[in-house]
């Protein structure tokens, strides 16, 4: 393989048809050039990034992707890694600006490894898009600089209240016949305080749990997936396939888990704005519930199974089908993550009154007494699964469901023994709801 000209397909298919199309359908930008700095192989991602054609990209210097003020340096830093082995970039990821075909620039994270194929010296290098993390990062400090503004607005508050406390109880050494009322009006100042301060609290807790649920839930991810990426390039040979796909499904995974994150973020947002509204249709309960479990059956454990106990096996439903296939997808899926090998989970259906109603209950870890009148608040968490992934926002997403489908959701627990979740709906959605 001579590392003065570009790849040919015929070397792709030497490397195997598999590596290509990781390399093709790689979310991240990856560019491999060699040992002069000239442009050998880019992956869609590249050209869908950087705005150039193929053909304009390969056999160029990688130096076009590059600021004009980083362009002169990147020749010296690569000739003075061949000769010396002293890595300014190779090796290290760090933080840089690209420029697209249009001149514009914008923030990356460029991570380069050095690759040995036949011989010769080879240089791939991993681009994330940092745009849509710099815009975060910032309405983030947006958020803590209101808040900041809001607490001083509060304390100047506070202080004007303990200023009128004190006037007060001058007053009221010189009226002792309005005492009662007078005492009266600083109990309500000092619950209208405690309200404040629990409010104050809350929004606190609040910021506090969103930035570190954030970050985790998004860097362990990324971070499996970067790691994941650049350890592929290292086993080319067919006979290291095991290796690969291990890296593979790694990926995928991560991937799974980032759209999860998201999907659950895109819910509470249209739930918030008002944009969800339902959709009803009949549907066979039983049928929508194999399908979930029919679904779910990758998740299990070893040695778990799913139940379903039906006391009306043909029950047909006027609801929405979509909303309610979230509902029993989330509460099977925890009752699955939170409960160990070998365990049975088990879906009842009843009718009650005039309404049906389900319940899912597992033999799993339950949940703390001092942890469930929080259970259903947003971007909550037990104590008891801190090491489990979740973004605490599903039961939310959940509860705020069923109470659009006009139903109402219970659960009882004990922390070791397992958990039961209820559902009832009622049997005319347009009729008055539980709740």
């Amino acid at each position: 393989m001579n590392p003065d000209k570009p790849l040919t397909d015929k070397d792709l298919k030497d490397n195997s048809e598999v590596l290509r199309a990781i390399f093709e359908t790689a979310i991240d930008c990856i560019i491999v050039i060699n040992h002069r700095g000239i442009i050998q192989m880019a992956n869609q991602a590249t050209i869908s990034l950087f705005g150039y054609d193929r053909d304009e990209l390969i056999g160029q210097n990688v130096k076009i992707l590059m600021p004009e003020h980083h362009q002169v340096q990147h020749d010296e830093y690569l000739g003075n890694y061949i000769k010396t082995g002293h890595a300014r970039i190779i090796g290290i990821g760090r933080d840089e600006k690209g420029r697209r075909k249009d001149g514009s620039l914008f923030p990356m994270r460029l991570a380069v490894n050095e690759v040995q194929i036949d011989g010769s010296r080879f240089f791939a290098g991993i681009i994330q898009d940092k745009t849509n993390l710099r815009a975060a990062e910032a309405e983030i400090e947006r958020m803590n600089r209101e808040l900041e503004r809001k607490v001083i607005q509060r304390t100047l508050e506070l202080e004007e209240k303990n200023s009128q406390l004190i006037q007060i109880n001058d007053t009221l050494n010189k009226e002792i016949k309005e005492r009662q009322q007078i005492e009266s009006i600083l109990r309500d100042n000092e619950r209208e305080l405690q309200h404040a301060l629990e409010k104050e609290k809350e929004l606190n807790e609040l910021k506090s749990r969103f930035v570190s649920m954030a970050s985790h839930e998004f860097r362990t991810p990324l971070s499996t997936i970067q790691s994941s990426a650049g350890l592929i390039s290292r086993y080319p040979e067919t006979e290291q396939q095991a290796q690969r796909s291990r890296h593979i499904d790694r990926i995928k995974s991560s991937v799974n888990m980032l759209t999860g994150i998201l999907d659950d973020f895109l819910s509470l947002a249209k739930l918030e704005e008002g944009r969800i509204t339902l959709t009803l249709e009949p549907f066979v309960f039983d049928d929508l519930a194999n399908e979930v479990l029919d679904e779910l059956k990758n998740n299990l454990k070893a040695g778990q199974t799913t139940i379903l106990e039906s006391e009306a096996p043909g029950y047909q439903l006027f609801q929405d089908r979509n909303l309610l296939k979230h509902v029993l997808y989330n509460l099977l899926s925890n009752a699955v993550k939170y409960s160990a090998e070998g365990k049975p989970i088990h879906l009842r259906t009843k009718m009650k009154d005039a309404s049906f109603a389900f319940e899912i209950e597992d033999h799993g870890i339950g949940i703390p007494v001092q942890d469930q009148a929080h259970l259903f608040t947003r971007f909550f968490r037990a104590k008891n699964v801190t090491n489990i992934q979740g973004t605490g926002l599903g039961l939310n997403i959940v509860r705020q469901y069923i109470n659009l489908m006009g139903g109402e959701i219970r659960f009882s627990s004990i922390e070791g023994k397992g958990s039961c979740f209820k559902v009832r709906l009622p049997v005319d959605p347009q009729g008055p709801s539980f709740v």
